[in-house]
This record gives C-alpha cells, sequence and structure tokens, in this order.
C-alpha cells in the first residue's frame, strides 16, 4: 500500500507516535454507556490500529479523503461498510447510530470548532469524544469562568459536557508537523437532558455577552434586550467571563422574566 499524502486544504497532520495513538484510544472508558465508536479523519490508521484491538467497541471510520479512504479499505477489509468516504460534518448520525455512541480523532484543526458544534447539536447522542486540537482550542474548551480563554464554546460546551483537558502534545509527533502545539481533551455527556431556562435565549445572552467581553453584560446584553427594561440585577454589572455556566442559566432566567413585563 502507498502511504496517503497529507493535504493542506484538509487540515491533516498525520500522528506518527503510537504511544500517544494508544494513549488517545485508551482515553475512551465511558463504555457502560455505548458500545460504538467513530473515528473522524483516520488518515492512516493509527489511531484505527488500537481502535480495533478493544474488544468492547465496534469501530466506525469516516474520512472525506479519498485517498486515506482507498487505503484504510484495502488495510482493513473487514470494515466493509463501516468505513465511510463522506464529509462528518454533513453525516446524519441517526442513519448509522441507532443508539448512543462515541467519537474520537485527530481532528483537523481548521474544522475543529465546527466538529464541536456538531457534536452539541447531536449531545444526547454523543455520549463521549476524546480528541485531539490545536492547544489553545483544547484549553477554550477545559476552561473555567474567570480564565482569559473562557468564551462561547467553554459555555456551551460546558452546559452539557464534563471536560477534561488530559495532555499536550508535542508538533514534532506529526507528519508534517504543524506550527502550533496539539493538546487532546475528552468530553463526557453530564446528566443534564435540558437547561432550565429558554435554551434559543441562553444562547443569544451568552453570544451577546462574549461578543462584547470587555463590556458589562448591561451593555454587552442591550443586544438581546433594551436597556431600559433591565434592573438593578448584580449580573448586568458583571462581565461574560465572570459568569458560569449556571449563572448564565440564572441570568437567561431573569432576562426572560424582564422581556415578558
Amino acid at each position: 500500500m502507498s502511504l496517503v499524502k497529507a493535504k493542506k486544504h484538509l487540515g491533516q497532520h498525520f500522528l506518527t507516535d503510537k504511544g500517544i495513538a494508544n494513549r488517545i484510544v485508551e482515553a475512551l472508558v465511558n463504555t457502560d454507556k455505548y458500545k460504538q465508536v467513530l473515528e473522524v479523519g483516520p488518515g492512516m490508521g493509527i489511531l484505527s490500529d488500537f481502535l480495533l484491538q478493544r474488544k468492547d467497541l465496534e469501530t466506525y471510520l469516516i474520512d472525506i479523503d479519498t485517498e486515506s479512504f482507498h487505503f484504510l479499505n484495502e488495510k482493513y477489509p473487514e470494515l466493509g461498510d463501516r468505513l465511510i468516504n463522506g464529509d462528518f460534518l454533513k453525516l446524519n448520525f441517526d442513519d448509522i447510530f441507532p443508539d448512543k455512541f462515541a467519537i474520537i480523532g485527530n481532528f483537523p484543526y481548521n474544522i475543529s470548532s465546527q466538529i464541536l458544534f456538531k457534536i452539541l447539536d447531536n449531545r444526547n447522542k454523543v455520549v463521549e469524544m476524546v480528541g485531539m486540537f490545536q492547544k489553545e482550542v483544547a484549553q477554550r474548551c477545559a476552561a473555567p469562568a474567570g480564565n482569559k480563554e473562557y468564551g462561547i464554546l467553554s459555555v456551551f460546551l460546558q452546559a452539557y459536557y464534563k471536560i477534561e483537558y488530559l495532555f499536550t502534545v508535542k508538533p514534532g509527533t506529526f507528519n508534517p508537523p504543524p506550527k502550533v502545539h496539539s493538546a487532546v481533551i475528552r468530553l463526557i455527556r453530564n446528566e443534564v437532558e435540558a437547561l432550565d431556562c429558554d435554551e434559543k435565549l441562553f444562547w443569544r445572552v451568552v453570544k451577546a455577552g462574549f461578543n462584547q467581553r470587555r463590556k458589562t453584560l448591561r451593555n454587552a446584553v442591550s443586544a438581546v434586550m433594551p436597556k431600559d427594561k433591565m434592573d438593578d440585577h448584580i449580573y448586568f454589572e458583571k462581565r461574560a467571563e465572570q459568569l458560569t455556566v449556571a449563572d448564565f442559566v440564572a441570568l437567561t432566567q431573569h432576562v426572560s422574566k424582564l422581556m415578558a413585563v
């Protein structure tokens, strides 16, 4: 089999360190909740080799790169329909996974936020995710309130998932090496089925708050409701980065009441 060439336009950086690949696969720990796992962008299969050794999991692979697909088809003929040549972002999970499942991957950095939002949109099916991201994105996902990395993505993900920053990965462990450090994080679905507020309003309030993160929420949230409807609630005097997920839920409840008056 001829090796697959990494393609810049697909953001491919193939992991070459088998020790790190094994650590990533071993980080799937919540397998009492699922039996199927989907690997995104397997490339030449360094993670897949370890995934397919796990007898507790039924592994699926998806790669948009036709060259990778043909390489993997030759390498793992036993996969059959479980090897998919397609775009993860356009994949209808219900067509393949009737029940809850996990996602794993060394994700293309140019679409990492889109991958995370797709997981969020399917949060009641995706109960665990272990993934390699650009270090800054990983830090942003796991950052607590009050941290300068804390932002929109942090709040949305932490509303529905427990997030752990597992370890940092140096550029030299990839081919070609990226210009940045990478990191592996784990998301495990929490017990929140639905937020205790209007979820659409919650998303609007969080986005408004962080879109003007240097301003107090009195000024930032004016994009959602008029200032003359606001009262002297303490949250309006704070900045978005100071509020936890629970605070944002409480703020959304309060905004909803004020808007109804």
